[in-house]
């Protein structure tokens, strides 16, 4: 696990600036403490910071190949690099290290751009190809690694991190506005774009090649492929089969020349992972879990359960209401994006925890996207059934006035208007944005926004932008209603999930793995019939038989929770007059974004429980403090938060 940096001049007789390099690879010093080097020729300058997993004493990158006519450097781990290195010796290729970074050269060698397809695993990396004189970056299939990039007439830059971009010319970037209703409804971008203006990412699936002159080109090397599936067994085969697939996924996990241990929440996912790593180990392992000094919150006592029954090693770390607003800010600059879930503060905590005793930790993330887990699939077939019953009995002008009065009647509760707004009485199923996702997503829904956002704003913006992204997947995905909802996720919110866990994890320099991702495994998962996935409201039916005679029925079979934070009953009192005065402030609200009256009215109706607002609260919160921190260089932004030099000194001190 690395972070990678790096620069291509396209002037004539241009040159890279090593100074610039240097700095870039710098400010990402906490994703590699351990190593660090660059690779300058001429126009070219590549670097990299090393976090030393797999081979820990020739795995010092950059690497080149044989006769130093392509140079690499990689942030990842490649599975099946053993057999790739029988591979390609047997090809003639000869090896001077151990790592399975040399491996993807060779294959670069042998397979141009197509190297990609042989790899199994999570990566992003890049190579400077001396003959050809191109840059080739590329991202693995699901999107594990992240990798950003930024191309201007002068040069291209491109990091693990955005604020390595911005580091190469000492700018702190500005916001790219035609975003900000994706923001504002997911909270994430799910296309190219990032909040910065002219910072794109490289998606996942996809490679870049870029030629000295400026020339470039992206293609997409993967894609999930769903058909329409077709029964090939018993229940019982389909149950055999994903165990199998799974348990070789975490076997192959498991390569390290460092500790490991287990990120565990005591839900059916990470408790999964640890009891196939328990039986593959066949010794106790390390477990991790967080929760807070609110129990009514915590998972902590489920997590005891398995941790007690797989006999691991446990470690527990509490989180309270002042350490989750200190650290805020601060891992807003290492997310370098708003923070899209609370549940990223305690995934900072955990990981510090794990630090103390691990270098590697493997977690549950991608089941709940492949096996259908989260109940707003189950829910959403239920709705439209429900619903085509509903249109045939209850004429138009009866369904819009109920809907409207979930809406706006005072006679009901903010609890139960939120669920009733989940249900088909409360949502047109003619309009699948708000069928779907202003249903289990947005914050603020593309209506919504129009009485949040300035109206010079609007206009500027148009219509539709909140949905664009998302609903290229979705008109673009095939198969049955449940397989293009699982694509869909996978393509968009899966990304995000991911680059959370990335970052967090990453901010306290160790490395995360994701087992249920592998890509044959995910593959295979998307061809399950429905049946097999979802047994009334609930999902995973599959993964609860594969793994039910490893784990206690309690934790197999209890109710989803979904890694709960007590952020609503935070934004109580005095800490909730502390966010209203803050995003109401001049300086807030000069940035010309949204109108006071809005924000005014929000918290009034919060205040006075007649909407629960508590993700919108967030939502804004996140994206003042981003301006705050990432755009205006603020080191302490909201009352009682840390210093945001504690995040890059402990990185810092870290790095030697």
């Amino acid at each position: 696990m690395c972070g990678i940096a790096g620069i291509i001049e396209f002037g004539k007789g241009a040159v890279a600036d090593g100074s610039a390099l240097l700095r870039m690879c710098e400010v990402i010093a906490h994703r590699g403490p351990d190593d660090q080097g660059t690779y300058l020729q001429s126009r070219v300058g590549i670097g990299m910071r090393r976090l030393s997993i797999v081979d820990l004493a020739t795995g010092h990158q950059p690497i080149s190949n044989e006769d130093a006519t392509l140079w690499i450097v990689f942030n990842g781990e490649i599975y099946n690099h053993l057999a790739l290195r029988e591979q390609m010796q047997a090809r003639g290729h000869s090896y001077r290290t151990h790592s399975d970074t040399e491996s993807i050269l060779h294959l670069y060698e042998e397979y141009g751009p197509d190297c990609v397809l042989h790899l199994r695993g999570m990566f992003a990396f890049a190579i400077w190809d001396t003959n050809r004189k191109v840059l080739f970056l590329a991202r693995d299939r699901l999107g594990i690694k992240p990798l950003y990039y930024q191309v201007t007439p002068e040069r291209l830059l491109f990091g693990s991190e955005i604020k390595v971009l911005l580091t190469h010319s000492r700018s702190r970037g500005a916001l790219e506005r035609t975003v900000l209703p994706e923001f504002l409804a997911f909270g994430y971008v799910s296309g190219p774009a990032t909040l910065y203006r002219g910072i794109q990412k490289l998606m996942p699936g996809h490679w870049l090649e870029v030629h000295e002159d400026g020339r470039s080109r992206i293609q997409q090397y993967w894609d999930l492929q769903p058909s329409p599936v077709v029964v090939t067994g018993s229940e019982r085969d389909y149950v055999s089969r994903y165990r199998e697939l799974l348990e070789g996924a975490v076997s192959s996990h498991l390569m390290s020349d460092v500790p490991l241990g287990v990120f565990l929440s005591g839900g059916l996912d990470s408790s999964a992972v640890a009891a196939l790593m328990t039986k593959l180990r066949g010794e106790p392992i390390e477990t991790f879990s967080v929760g807070y000094t609110e129990t009514s919150h915590s998972e902590l006592p489920y997590a005891r359960i398995v941790a007690q029954h797989l006999n691991s090693v446990h470690h527990e770390v509490l989180v309270s209401r002042e350490d989750f607003l200190g650290a805020l800010p601060g891992l807003i600059w290492h997310e370098d994006e708003p923070i899209v879930w609370p549940s990223s503060i305690p995934l900072y905590f955990v990981a510090e925890l794990a630090r103390q005793r691990v270098k590697v930790v493997l977690t549950g993330e991608g089941s709940d996207e492949t096996l259908a887990g989260y109940s707003r699939y189950s829910a959403t077939l239920h709705n439209l059934a429900l619903d085509r019953i509903y249109r045939k009995l209850a004429p138009a002008f009866l369904r819009d006035r109920l809907r409207g009065a979930i809406g706006t009647s005072s006679l009901i509760s903010a609890t139960l208007r939120r669920k009733l707004g989940h249900t088909f009485l409360g949502l047109d199923s003619q309009s699948w944005s708000s069928f779907y996702f202003d249903n289990f997503f947005s914050a603020f829904s593309e209506a919504e926004q129009q009485n949040l956002l300035t109206r010079d704003l609007s206009e500027e913006l148009g219509p539709g932008a909140a949905y664009r992204n998302v609903l290229k997947y979705w008109e673009g995905s095939s198969g049955s209603l449940l397989q293009r909802l699982l694509y869909t996720d996978i393509k968009t919110y899966l990304v995000e999930l991911l680059m959370k866990q990335d970052n967090m994890s990453m901010a306290a320099s160790i490395e995360s793995r994701v087992p249920f991702l592998d890509h044959v495994l995910v593959e295979w998962a998307l061809q399950i019939p429905q049946e097999m996935l979802l047994q009334g409201f609930s999902g995973k039916h599959l993964l609860k038989k594969a793994v039910e005679n490893l784990l206690p029925h309690s934790i197999v079979y209890r109710r989803k929770l979904g890694f709960p934070t007590p952020w609503s009953e935070w934004i109580v009192g005095p800490q909730l007059d502390a966010i209203e005065k803050l995003l109401l402030e001049p300086r807030s609200l000069d940035r010309g974004l949204f109108q006071r009256p809005a924000i005014v009215k929000l918290f009034h109706e919060h205040r006075a429980r007649y909407r629960d607002h508590y993700d919108r609260i967030w939502r804004l919160l996140n994206l003042e403090l981003w301006h705050r921190v990432c755009l205006e260089g603020d080191d302490q932004p909201f009352p009682g938060s840390w210093p945001l030099q504690r995040f890059q000194c402990r990185a810092e001190a870290k790095s030697g």
